[in-house]
C-alpha cells in the first residue's frame, strides 16, 4: 500500500502541476482577494448551477440564453472572465482524470468471453 500512496501523491502532485491546475488556483487566489466580487461570482455559479440542475430540457436553451444576456456585462470583467475560464478548464482536467481511472477499472470488471 506504500507504493499506491506514493504512487497517487506522484499523480495528484502531476495534476496539480498543470497549466490548468495552476492557472485556476492563481485565478482563485485573485478573486479572493477582491471578496464583493468573490460573493458575486459565487452567486452566478450558484444560479448557473440551479438552472441547470432544475430545468427540463425543452426550457434550458431559453433559459441559458436569458441568463448569458442578464450576465453578459459581469462576464466582460477580466478577472470575472478569467477565473471562470480557469474553473472551466480545471473542472474538465478532473473530469478527465476521473473518466481514465474510471475507464481502467471498467476494463478490469469487462465479462466478455474474447
Amino acid at each position: 500500500m506504500d507504493d499506491f500512496k506514493r504512487t497517487t501523491d506522484e499523480y495528484l502532485a502531476a495534476l496539480r502541476n498543470t497549466d490548468a491546475c495552476r492557472a485556476y488556483f492563481s485565478a482563485k487566489e485573485d478573486l479572493m482577494a477582491n471578496p464583493t466580487l468573490k460573493k458575486q461570482v459565487d452567486e452566478y455559479r450558484r444560479k448557473n448551477f440551479e438552472m441547470q440542475q432544475n430545468m427540463d430540457s425543452d426550457a434550458l436553451f431559453d433559459a441559458i440564453d436569458s441568463f448569458e444576456k442578464e450576465y453578459e456585462s459581469f462576464r466582460q470583467n477580466p478577472l470575472v472572465a478569467r477565473f471562470l475560464a480557469a474553473e472551466l478548464a480545471y473542472c474538465r482536467l478532473y473530469q478527465q482524470a476521473t473518466d481514465m481511472i474510471s475507464a481502467s477499472f471498467a476494463e478490469d470488471f469487462d465479462m466478455r468471453e474474447e
